[in-house]
């Protein structure tokens, strides 16, 4: 039996960026998922790793270090690239709750607090990197309903039974003429879901099939197929920070999914361990 298309179209709108408004103080849908995906995160890092063995109390201790480092370094890393912007506004540079962090940013600041996390407690970087990917895209999955909310981040024109609607404020001025647009956040948000769904079953894999897993196993996993998804993606938005002609997250993705791809190939193929700070055995 065949359906018309139709009959399962729906449209998205944001009901709006703020989630609570009472007297002076405003939540913002923003703010509350962004601090949501932190709180789970950690605690599901901290529930891996007593799995692993590990001290949970580690990794909430580096759950601080990375809201630290990747938060800002996220901020940072969008307000570089759009400093033409923030120059006729820069009292909007630390207005984070407005929108406007790059995950690609957020992961440099990540990776470097992770590094000098585990040089401090003398630990594995990728095995406190194994820990914190599965949480990292949750976080991921959950945070990117804030560009629903914010109305941002959205594709070019569809007609799509699953468009989304963008108010005509947040249009770019060339679309104007346009209403609905492909949902990115929500394709990067499924796409974030389903790469969850993979690290957490290899990470229960391997609590089941020991020393077959190897140490940095799902971080390159992560990198290798978060990329693959987010390269896609960003080929559909219309507000990708840019280079020139290029797309920042393209190119980003492009040398993440390289690294992934070529350090698994070292563990698994030429049977060597990655560069690290210890080096540990499962």
């Amino acid at each position: 039996m065949r359906f018309p298309l139709g009959l399962f179209a729906f449209q998205f709108q944001s009901p709006g960026a703020e989630l609570l408004h009472w007297g002076p103080l405003t939540i913002r849908w923003y703010g509350f998922l962004i601090a949501t995906a932190v709180l789970l995160g950690v605690s599901l890092s901290q529930y891996l790793a007593k799995l692993r063995n590990i001290n949970p109390d580690l990794l909430g201790d580096l759950g601080i270090w990375l809201v630290i480092g990747a938060i800002p370094c996220a901020r940072l890393y969008y307000v570089l690239f759009q400093w033409q912007d923030y120059l006729r506004h820069p009292e909007d540079i630390i207005a984070i709750w407005k929108g406007g962090i790059a995950i690609h940013g957020a992961i440099i600041g990540g990776t470097i607090a992770t590094i000098l996390f585990a040089k401090w407690h003398k630990i594995s970087v990728w095995q406190l990197s194994d820990l914190v990917v599965p949480s990292l895209a949750l976080g991921q999955t959950i945070g990117r309903w804030g560009n629903f909310f914010n109305s941002e981040a959205f594709g070019s024109p569809t007609e799509l039974p699953w468009k989304l609607f963008i108010p005509r404020i947040n249009r770019p001025v060339e679309y104007l003429q346009y209403n609905y647009f492909h949902p990115t956040f929500l394709y990067e948000s499924l796409w974030n879901l389903m790469v969850f769904a993979i690290l957490l079953y290899l990470f229960f894999w391997g609590l089941k099939h020991t020393n077959t897993l190897k140490v940095g196993t799902l971080s390159l996993i992560y990198l290798l197929s978060y990329s693959l998804g987010r390269f896609w993606i960003e080929g559909l938005r219309t507000d990708s920070l840019m280079l020139g002609p290029l797309r920042i997250a393209q190119i980003v993705s492009l040398v993440l999914f390289s690294i992934g791809f070529l350090g698994l190939l070292q563990i698994y193929i030429f049977k060597r361990s990655l560069p690290d700070i210890t080096y540990s055995e499962q």
